[in-house]
């Protein structure tokens, strides 16, 4: 069986992020699972001009990243109660990429919430992608106490979190793969 091709995608540009941390212990945590490859995305290393789902809005590479993911894993910084605009430039770039992948949700912040209302609005945005759900989403409040300076988890608990969030991925992920390579949709 070929391993399961999972994009762990970082949600910010800015230069200060705590989320990084976050997102690289998603990615190492991914790392660690049987039968997976982790590709980790840094919006920063992609050029995406323009808007939207249009041939010069996307970046090639992100573009084949997306066309062999099985599933995804958003690492989302919560910024005034929603996601940022990066995030939603990088996905609008593709479309036909998403189509019936799962996804599963972290959400990062400063304070005591833990990304949760940027994980509300990724809902709506991804749906419409194509993309189905997780719910057992992962939260990082209090990020700044979370990480140490050079980004080493300080808290074992979110370890296990993260775990139980690749187990419902990469369950969906393998059943969601099986459906599009073997069921076709009427149309």
């Amino acid at each position: 069986m070929q391993p399961l091709q999972i994009v762990v995608l970082e949600g910010t540009t800015r230069v200060r992020r705590d989320s990084i941390h976050a997102a690289r212990l998603v990615a190492e945590v991914g790392r660690e699972q049987k039968g997976v490859e982790i590709t980790f995305v840094d919006p920063n290393d992609f050029h995406f001009p323009g808007d939207g789902n249009d041939p010069e809005g996307k970046d090639p590479r992100y573009t084949a990243i997306t066309a062999k993911a099985d599933a995804f894993f958003i690492v989302s910084p919560e910024y005034n109660h929603s996601f940022p605009g990066s995030l939603k430039r990088m996905l609008d770039s593709e479309l036909k990429n998403y189509v019936h992948k799962p996804v599963a949700f972290a959400g990062v912040s400063s304070t005591r919430w833990g990304g949760v209302r940027a994980i509300e609005a990724l809902n709506q945005t991804v749906r419409e992608l194509g993309l189905v759900s997780t719910f057992t989403d992962v939260h990082f409040p209090n990020v700044p106490t979370l990480f140490d300076e050079k980004g080493e988890l300080l808290e074992p608990v979110y370890r296990k979190l993260v775990q139980s969030s690749y187990d419902e991925l990469i369950w969906m992920a393998r059943v969601l793969k099986w459906g599009r390579g073997n069921v076709k949709p009427d149309k």
